[in-house]
């Protein structure tokens, strides 16, 4: 390869890219051996990468089903319910739940799972953002769990929220959690580069991975750009994550039918504190 093209790609690999313009949700959650990775990080009970450790986990669902008294039998729909981390556990709290993704292996294991256990839980693989979404109206919460929310455009949690609000009683909440414009000033750009990056996490085979962080100050919105090289193949995965103020949050909600009822710290009831780097957020939608 001549030193013009090293230039080329290096110069077109390391140029910033205007906030939002590339998605790469399909590549990320579709491709066979990344799928895989990233369940191995859902199922293992100490690891934060797709999913909180699931000490955690028990303690956020308890407080959930409490909160929302599942005992009752009230309706759940879990936006990016992955493997089915809480989807099982809000089933076995007394709810009547359905859960979405868009990674087929992760809904291949939950399925696997609530069918082996015996618990009637109803998935759906897609798209949360086009799917068909069942039981128009008759939703007593839709939850979207560990910042789900932020990778979203503007554009699209539009959409998203449009589709939450459509699925939900009215009345009805939205309980998820994003991260807060305290834990944008927390992180720096930067860029590395690194033999089988992540060890070994973008495939099976020997590669070379380059990692950016860029940060959108006006935006309040950070990219991590993942540039992967293979002998017969590059892939690059942008990972978008939008920052939130409580006020944004909240003028965002309410210009899409929700209103804010609750902030919490997280997903586990927490008290909220100004210095926290997530908010969790109980919306309800406006009648």
């Amino acid at each position: 390869m001549s030193n013009n093209n090293i230039f080329e790609i290096l110069n077109t690999i390391t140029e910033r890219p205007d906030v939002w313009s590339e998605y790469t949700a399909y590549e990320l959650w579709a491709d066979d051996h990344i799928s895989k990775s990233m369940l191995a990080f859902h199922l293992d009970p100490e690891s934060e990468p797709a999913s909180r450790p699931h000490v955690f986990l028990d303690r956020s669902a308890a407080w959930i089903s409490e909160k929302f008294d599942f005992q009752a039998g009230g309706k759940v729909l879990d936006f990016g319910c992955g493997p089915g981390l809480y989807t099982t556990r809000f089933h076995d709290a007394g709810a009547k739940v359905t859960g979405i993704d868009y990674s087929h292996r992760s809904i291949g294991y939950a399925l696997n799972k609530a069918e082996v256990s015996g618990r009637n839980i109803s998935y759906i693989e897609g798209n949360y953002l086009d799917a068909e979404l069942p039981g128009v109206g008759s939703y007593d919460l839709a939850t979207m769990i560990y910042c789900d929310f932020c990778p979203l455009s503007p554009a699209q949690r539009k959409t998203l929220l449009h589709r939450i609000g459509r699925i939900l009683k009215p009345g009805g909440n939205f309980l998820f959690d994003v991260f807060t414009n305290g834990a944008y000033d927390s992180r720096i750009e930067s860029s590395s580069i690194e033999a089988n990056l992540m060890s070994g996490f973008w495939s099976p085979d020997k590669y070379t991975g380059i990692q950016q962080t860029w940060k959108y100050d006006d935006e309040r919105v950070i990219l991590d750009k993942y540039d992967i090289f293979e002998k017969d193949r590059t892939l690059t995965i942008y990972n978008w994550l939008q920052y939130f103020s409580s006020g944004a949050l909240e003028e965002e909600l309410r210009s899409n039918g929700f209103i804010i009822k609750e902030i919490y710290s997280d997903v586990s009831g927490a008290p909220w504190r100004e210095d926290s780097a997530t908010m969790a957020v109980v919306a309800e939608k406006k009648e």
